[in-house]
Parts: structure tokens; sequence; C-alpha cells
């Protein structure tokens, strides 16, 4: 009878074990080469090379040490001049960004965003608004990661609620809203002070755990190699 209740429990964890081991294999540092897998970081600041770009950078750092695949391009829209959405898109500094997006090794986004008032920029949302032609004639970021940075100058400032506007905004494009790891469930919420993160370690860690959260996914969605 020992023996039976021995070999079976043997039997259930290793069964248990097995599964898990399928839920949760982890991308390795080297998996096989193929084509490449571009993340778009993109800061929606006003205020070019500052704090949410810094923030950003941060994560699509983390992002390409995943694999060799992955490459990173950081857009920052500071000092762009472009308005929300129009029937007629305008001829504005908009129309050098969009082919980026529509290339089609882009596998993930991240974005990030100052909190103004609790709530995500006006530069954020008119750049959602101008993303509308990767929606017709066809989705182009559908089934694609993204994670979103959220900057402000308190540790509760709003950034919980500037990552879910953006991520509820991004689930119009058919995109997988991607949080960090803990204890970035949501997305990465990083604290300004003076116009300075470097002192904001939590919040950094938040910033690179999503870099490496999307980049991850991107590589277990992406087509096999050619």
């Amino acid at each position: 009878m020992k023996e039976n209740l021995t070999r079976r429990n043997f039997i259930t964890t290793a069964g248990v074990a097995a599964l898990a081991g399928t839920l949760v294999a982890p991308v390795a540092k080297g998996a096989e080469s193929g084509n490449k897998l571009k993340i778009i970081g993109i800061s929606c600041s006003a205020r070019k090379g500052m704090t949410t770009a810094k923030a950003v950078q941060a994560a699509l750092d983390a992002a390409k040490g995943v694999n060799a695949r992955i490459e990173v391009e950081l857009i920052d829209l500071g000092g762009l001049n472009f308005a929300g959405y129009l029937p007629t898109p305008p001829q504005d500094d908009f129309a050098a960004i969009l082919p980026k997006l529509q290339d089609p090794a882009v596998a993930g986004l991240i974005i990030g965003s100052p909190s103004y008032f609790r709530s995500l920029s006006s530069l954020c949302k008119a750049f959602i608004e101008r993303c509308a032609p990767l929606r017709e004639p066809k989705m182009l970021l559908a089934d694609k990661p993204m994670g979103v940075v959220a900057v402000g100058g308190f540790r509760n400032g709003g950034q919980e609620l500037v990552i879910e506007q953006i991520q509820t905004a991004m689930l119009c494009f058919g995109m997988i809203p991607v949080g960090g790891k803990p204890p970035a469930f949501q997305g990465a919420t990083v604290l300004s002070t003076k116009d300075d993160i470097s002192d904001d370690e939590l919040g950094l860690e938040t910033a690179k755990k999503v870099g490496l959260h999307v980049a991850e996914v991107a590589l277990r969605l992406a087509p096999k190699a050619n």
C-alpha cells in the first residue's frame, strides 16, 4: 500500500511539474535566431528628452536584453507638431511617425505618458487618435503586446489611471495589454522629483520589468523564423 501511494505521489508531482513547465516555459537568452522583432517606445511628453523619455528608454533597454532578435527604437514626440484625429489627416509631423508603426517588423509597443491632472497627456491622446490608420483596412497592431510607462510628480500621482486609460484605448487596436512582473503588475509607475527619475529605484525597476515582459510576450507570439 505504501509503495502504491509513493508511486502515485511521484506520478502526480511529475505531471504537475510537466504542466507547469509547459505553461511558464522561460524565454531562453539564446533562443533560436530568426527575423528581427522591433519594440517601439513612444514618449508622449511635450518635453523632449526629459523624464518620460528616459523612463521609456529604460524599458526599451531591458527589452533589448531579452533576446538577440529584439530591436528597439524610441520615438520622442517632444517638440513635434500634430493634432488629434481628423477625417483627412493633415501633413504635419505625424506623417513621419506613421510609417514606422506600419512596419511589419513591429512586434510590440511601449507607450509612455506623464500624468497630468491624473490623466494621460493631451499629446498622448492625440498620438493614439492619429494612429487610426493602423486599424483600417487591416488591424496592423492586432495581437501584439503593449506596455505602459506612466510618470508622475508624486508616488500616487495618478500613474495607475494613466496606465488604465492607455491600455483601454489600445484595446481598440486589438493589442494585448501587458503589465510588468511583480511589483509592476499593471505597468510602470515612475516618480519624477525635480525633473529627475534617477533616484526612483522602485519606479525604474517597474519600467524595466514592463520592457522585459513586452519583449518576452512578443517573442512567444512571433511567427517562427524563416
